[in-house]
Formats: structure tokens, sequence, C-alpha cells
């Protein structure tokens, strides 16, 4: 069954995890908004079309040509993601209040898992990083993406709209965009005589949309990539589908779980372990595109 973070968070009666898992949607917008699929075992195989079968107008009495799709098998592993927090006795003695200097340290190691996968999201690798999964930027097709030009270029709206209309079918459901790109995207658009859209999203936060398509600013979305011989100064934009057979959804195993290690042996301390059985998978390659070499 696939459920956002946010869904989970309604749902589970631990009130520790449930703190967790809340710190590690408000660390990004695009955790609000990706599905995950629980995953038995280590890893999700599926197929992705690669073909359509031929088809052709015939006359009476003609013979007919059979013919087959091919599909393309993908593995999707789940990773370990995850950290230990630790609360030394005399501080949560002395403390003011204990439980806040618990919470405290688990909400940031909390927020270190968040970003870790987030960072993996965007720019995982398991050629470089075999404990990593692979994330969009390998994700993505060559076909399914729109390049600002040989060693990078400018922003265009043109090159937004041409980002669009490769996913299919419909519209993406969000555009993922960089703090710079968006303030760039925000001046072509004043420039043009338009302004982004605003609204209040299903979250009731304030909300920017081009072409009725949430814009979602993440940090973790690089402004140091290459893009031939320019500087690692460039950027992308990424336009995503979410849902199984659609486009883009983490899977996870479990959850986010949160695990009492107890009193530890060579230090005055006990230890919380937080740890995730994660991944990503992408059902469909219509379903996610990006523009690369954007320059500032």
């Amino acid at each position: 069954m696939a459920m956002t973070k946010v869904e989970a968070a309604k749902l589970t009666q631990d009130l520790l995890l449930r703190g967790v898992i809340e710190t590690i949607v408000k660390e990004s917008q695009l955790l609000q908004l990706l599905p995950f699929l629980e995953v038995t075992g280590t890893a999700v195989t599926y197929n992705r079309e690669a073909t359509m079968p031929a088809a052709a107008f015939y006359e009476v009495g003609d013979t007919w040509a059979e013919a087959t799709p091919t599909w393309t098998q993908v593995t999707a592993a789940l990773k370990i993601i995850g950290g230990d927090a630790d609360v030394d006795n005399f501080v949560q003695a002395t403390y003011a209040t204990p439980h806040d200097i618990e919470a405290e340290v688990i909400a940031s190691r909390a927020k270190a898992v968040a970003s870790a996968y987030l960072a993996a999201f965007y720019n995982g690798d398991s050629t470089s990083d075999p404990k990593a999964f692979d994330g969009l930027t390998k994700a993505i097709p060559a076909g399914q993406t729109v390049s600002a030009g040989t060693n990078g270029g400018a922003l265009t709206l043109d090159m937004m709209d041409s980002l669009i209309d490769l996913v299919k079918p419909g519209k993406p459901d969000a555009l993922l965009v960089s703090r710079r790109t968006r303030r760039r995207l925000s001046a072509l658009r004043r420039t043009s005589g338009t302004l982004m859209e605003t609204d209040v999203d299903a979250f009731g936060q304030r909300a920017i949309f081009y072409d009725g398509i949430p814009l979602v600013v993440d940090d973790f979305i690089s402004e140091t990539q290459v893009k031939g011989t320019s500087a690692a100064v460039c950027s992308s934009v990424y336009a995503l589908k979410f849902g199984q057979g659609v486009g883009v959804m983490g899977l996870e195993n479990g959850g986010i779980q949160v695990e009492t290690v107890g009193e530890l042996e060579t230090k005055d301390a006990s230890r919380t372990r937080i740890k995730w059985y994660a991944g990503l998978g992408v059902f469909s390659e219509l379903g996610v595109a990006r523009i690369e070499g954007i320059l500032p």
C-alpha cells in the first residue's frame, strides 16, 4: 500500500515515532508529497514497457501480422539509512525538563536521516557508493531531458514548457527546483508580464504554482552540477508524476523505525536508534523529466 509520511504520522500510536516522522516531513516539502510503497523483501522488481506492438491497416482477406510488446525489467533495492542518538545520563538527570533534551537529540538525528534520503533522492549513485540507491539524476533517461546548452545556459520559459510536455500522460504532479532557480523563474515570469500563481496547498501552506503545477523548492537540488566545460555551478529542474505505474514512488520496509538500544557499556549514556529501510522506484520513464545545465 502506498502512503505518504504525513499519513503515516497520523496512524502511528507511538508518540516518539510520530514526532520523528513529523520532524522528517518538515525537513522537505517533497516528503509531504512523495508516496511510499511497502516492499516485502530487500528489493522490488517491476517491468517498464520498452516498445509497443505495431498495428496496421488491413484489407479484407489480408494476412494479419502478429506483434508483441517488449519490456525492460528493473530492480530497485532497499538501502539502510539511519543513525544512533545518544543522551548523556548526567545531562538527562540535571536538565530542567529531561524529556526535552532526549527529544532534541532524537529530532536532530531524524533530520539527518531525512537529509541522507533527500540527498540520495536527487544525486544517489550506486556505482560510486554501493550503499546508496540511484537518484533521479541517474535514473532519468536522455530522451526525458531538456538541455540548457552544451556547456550550460540560462533558463527560459520555453525550456519549462518543453519539460512539462515530456511528462505523460497529463501534467507533472510537481516541479522541483533549487532556491536560485526559483528566483530566476520568478524573474522570467515578471519580465513576460505574468506572475507565478500562489495558492494554499493541501497542507494549508502558501504554495507557488507554475502553469497550475506546484513548484517545490528543495535545498537538496545541487547548484554545483557540471555541464560540458562549465564550472560546477549548474542546477536542474525536475518534473515528476507520483504513483506506481505512472511515475516515482519511495520504497520502504516497515517505515521509519525508532529502537531503544538502552544503556551503553563504554559511557554513561543511553542510546536510541533511528533507521529507515528505504529506496526509490521510477516506475515509468515518461513520468519523470529534467532540465539540466542551468547556469546562474
